[in-house]
């Protein structure tokens, strides 16, 4: 696990928005869930959302190779993937939100399994109403009828964007903005695209159409072209004004360059870099020129965030790296820690818990996670491997010296989780860390203020006492009760799922349970995280992906695939 600075964002109070929760970045809130056939989905709504005001739902497909979090980016970090910080649509609409403070914007980012949107849909006859049912069912996820719909993608995110056009005769009216980033390799005049995109255009004059390329024809690598002779976003920016000139005429302006060819009052624009070091642009027109801001804002009008071509217009918006922060100097122990819990709401404990951990105030030999191997067969017989890193113990506040296992809430916990590039375990993987702990204590029920801070101190003094002698670092199982993710957190909302405290017979003491509300904490429940990276059949692979592919999830999940993979 990388160990970075981390900059703490203050807890917020509960999200405004029906099954979201809020985000440890910013204030906002977020949701994630497996949506249709093999979509992942994570929305992220403003601090604030309120209710009176008009609503723009920014839906971004993410280009191939690429998965949300890359897309959404962050800072940059030693040993972090290149692909993180190249993008920033996060960032960017964070951006947008501050120079479009009269409506609330809610970014929805979509995966495809798989990472390709083109192979994505090819699987499917029904590809194109699949992509317009997707949107459909993201669209519910935000209250209120005065609701515009802009779609954007990059790269095979285009692929997203011509299937929700081939997926009817027409554009709905509920959609107010098409932004292609490099990403219009689809184009067909066969298709009819252009002809639904002009009769949409003309349909209201609040709608917009900005299409971003360059010049790709003559990019080599490894002395081979990037794309075919008829290929590439430059011709496919071509045809598409070839086709929209037969209706309307073109104004053209050239800054350095780039040129931008707009019609219909600036409501259509076609921007083209011209590329004359036939460098590889193709990200780089996203994020390091700002390729979203431009696009979601009106075309015809002198941008106020900054410029199209560069540089950064949105650096102060880019949460930083995920990672645990190392011990500050001035960190207090555990027992000293919990003395200033006496007191405080259950919603004051919950954020002082948060802050403390966010600034790294754990102990050193948490960092040291211990890998667990599991092997599970498929549906085809067929074996696979796995293994996945956990903390040795449960998340705790204080020193090696001094600390003190922590109860939580699961909205704490995920946005702790989030922090540090992690996850919380399912059922499965908690089983499977009981029997890979090499130290297993029976559990120690108390009856008397189950909720108390005080309780939750003298219950880790009880596990301190069982554990002397053992040297902190260990792969610890048996003392507690894990927040676990679970598909049954759909059967109910606004509740927090636990399971495990494990007898010495290795049978849990709590079945998997979602009897109480979210907000519900006792002395038994402890925080186990888990890597967001696990390592399947010798390769890398995102935790969230492992939990929903049919011919994995057994891995990590008895109860198939996990279709919300957070709270």
């Amino acid at each position: 696990m990388a160990v970075l600075a981390v900059l703490v964002a203050a807890p917020a109070p509960a999200a405004d928005l029906p099954g979201f929760r809020k985000s440890v970045w910013f204030g906002e809130s977020v949701r994630e869930e497996w949506v249709g056939d093999g979509v992942r989905v994570l929305a992220n709504a403003p601090a604030k959302f309120d209710p009176t005001k008009p609503t723009r739902l920014v839906v971004f497909a993410t280009p191939n190779g690429n998965t949300i979090e890359q897309t959404l980016g962050c800072g940059p970090a030693a040993g972090l993937d290149w692909h993180f910080d190249i993008q920033h649509v996060a960032a960017q609409v964070r951006k947008l939100r501050t120079i479009s403070p009269e409506e609330n914007i809610v970014l929805v980012c979509t995966e495809a399994e798989g990472l390709s949107w083109p192979a994505w849909k090819r699987k499917f006859k029904d590809g194109p109403a699949r992509v317009r049912k997707i949107v459909e069912a993201v669209r519910t996820w935000v209250p209120g009828d005065n609701v515009r719909i802009s779609l954007a993608g990059h790269s095979g995110g285009g692929s997203f964007l011509f299937g929700y056009l081939d997926g009817a005769d027409a554009i709905p009216d509920a959609v107010d903005r098409v932004v292609g980033l490099d990403a219009n390799y689809s184009y067909s005049d066969a298709d009819k695209h252009g002809d639904k995109l002009l009769a949409w255009l003309k349909g209201d004059p609040s709608r917009r159409l900005v299409v971003i390329a360059y010049d790709d024809r003559n990019v080599m690598v490894n002395g081979k072209p990037v794309v075919g002779a008829d290929g590439g976003t430059f011709r496919a920016t071509g045809r598409m004004q070839a086709r929209f000139a037969r209706d309307m005429t073109f104004a053209e302006t050239t800054t350095d360059d780039i040129t931008t060819r707009t019609a219909l009052d600036g409501r259509l624009a076609l921007i083209v870099h011209a590329n004359p070091k036939n460098r590889i642009l193709h990200t780089a027109l996203v994020g390091e020129m700002n390729g979203l801001l431009r696009g979601l804002t009106d075309p015809a009008a002198k941008p106020v965030w900054g410029t199209f071509g560069g540089p950064r217009a949105y650096t102060e918006w880019v949460q930083p790296a995920p990672g645990i922060p190392k011990r500050p100097a001035d960190a207090v122990g555990g027992t000293a820690f919990f003395q200033t819990l006496d007191g405080l709401t259950p919603a004051a404990r919950e954020e002082a818990i948060e802050r403390e951990i966010l600034r790294g105030n754990i102990p050193d030999f948490l960092r040291a996670f211990r890998r667990v191997t599991v092997k599970a067969k498929d549906a085809a017989g067929k074996e696979h491997t796995a293994t996945f890193e956990v903390m040795p113990d449960y998340l705790a506040v204080g020193s090696d010296a001094d600390f003190v296992r922590v109860p939580m809430t699961p909205m704490t916990a995920a946005r702790i989780a989030d922090a540090f590039g992690c996850a919380l375990p399912t059922r499965k993987v908690v089983d499977e860390v009981y029997r890979a702990a090499s130290v297993k204590w029976d559990p120690k029920p108390m009856t008397e203020a189950r909720e108390s801070p005080a309780t939750f101190l003298r219950h880790n003094t009880l596990i301190k006492e069982q554990l002397a002698g053992e040297k902190p670092g260990e792969l610890v199982a048996g003392v507690k009760k894990d927040i676990v993710i679970t598909n049954r957190l759909a059967e109910k909302s606004n509740r927090v799922a636990i399971y495990g405290w494990h007898k010495p017979d290795g049978k849990a003491i709590q079945p998997l349970t979602i009897v109480h509300r979210d907000t519900y904490v006792d002395y038994s429940h402890g925080v186990r995280l888990m890597s967001r990276t696990v390592t399947v059949d010798g390769k890398p692979r995102d935790v969230r992906h492992v939990l929903y592919a049919a011919d994995l999830c057994s891995l990590l999940s008895d109860e198939g695939p996990i279709l919300r993979p957070a709270y």
